[in-house]
């Protein structure tokens, strides 16, 4: 059976950077991306033809930040998609690798941030389930002390691309994506969850905020609605993706309100504190 053919528009680092300048990314600025590579057509070059695009239209001066999570360190008990025998949770947990942030691959996040993170001269945050990398002068500043037990919290990297002014860009990735929505929800009544996961001398267990994308669409959706007329968020196309480019700090301070009205109150959350939500290993490719 023959390969049909592949399908466009042909895309190029040329033409990726010339559109990205069109949307109004800056020179110099800083710029949180989550992207899904498929969505923009037959990429010449594919994944690495992207990054160099995106420091194109950042350059002189910009930082590219990508999210580089690694949830399958985690308990194996709370997978799904697939879910492994309960028969092999206690030999998952003591053989599993800690995590290591110059050699633990991505997953779950796309196979840009992949190639983010392994571009030389990248720099990776510490935390062992949801580090960021980043490329450019300002990449130490952002993933910096990212400290094991806050996830997407205020001593992550996104309170310091709330500080410093960054943007997100969604490149063909919906609003469930956004990471900046998770930062509100430190700033809310949160429940906390035990968050077993390997550690540097074996399996440990931390307590963090609870953290959920489920009802992150919607909330997107509300937060493009409801922008006013001087700072909207701009849309247009990368190739064939629809992209949205908007302020970290607009996203988490909308966030924080669109969750006080919309998720349950701390008092309605179950005590003793739950376990963390199952973990979706999907593919890793997207």
């Amino acid at each position: 059976m023959s390969t049909p053919p592949p399908t466009g528009p042909l895309v190029t680092r040329g033409t990726m950077a010339a559109q990205l300048r069109e949307l109004g990314v800056r020179p110099g600025e800083t710029l949180l991306v989550h992207s899904s590579l498929s969505s923009l057509g037959w990429v010449c070059g594919g994944p690495v033809a992207v990054v160099r695009a995106l420091l194109d239209a950042l350059a002189p001066g910009g930082t590219l930040v990508v999210p580089t999570q690694t949830g399958d360190l985690s308990d194996p008990a709370l997978w799904a998609n697939p879910a492994v025998p309960e028969e092999w949770w206690t030999t998952i947990r003591t053989a599993m690798p800690p995590y290591d942030p110059l050699v633990t691959p991505s997953r779950g996040v796309g196979v840009l941030p992949e190639t983010v993170r392994t571009w030389p001269g990248a720099l990776r945050s510490a935390h062992p389930q949801t580090s960021f990398a980043a490329l450019g002068p300002r990449a130490a500043e952002i993933v910096g002390d990212h400290a094991p037990d806050c996830r997407l919290g205020e001593r992550s990297p996104l309170a310091r691309l709330e500080a410093l002014g960054a943007r997100v860009l969604l490149l063909g990735a919906g609003y469930a994506t956004c990471t900046a929505f998770h930062l509100a929800e430190y700033r809310v009544p949160s429940p906390l969850v035990r968050v077993g996961r390997p550690g540097p001398v074996g399996w440990e267990t931390v307590t963090e905020v609870s953290i959920s994308s489920e009802r992150f669409d919607e909330l997107g959706h509300d937060f493009e609605r409801d922008r006013p007329a001087g700072r909207p968020v701009v849309r247009g196309r990368i190739g064939a993706a629809e992209a949205r480019l908007f302020p970290v700090a607009d996203a988490v301070a909308y966030a924080e309100r669109w969750l006080a009205l919309h998720r349950p109150r701390e008092e309605e959350f179950p005590h003793p504190p739950p376990l963390s939500a199952p973990f979706d290993r999907g593919d890793p490719r997207l």
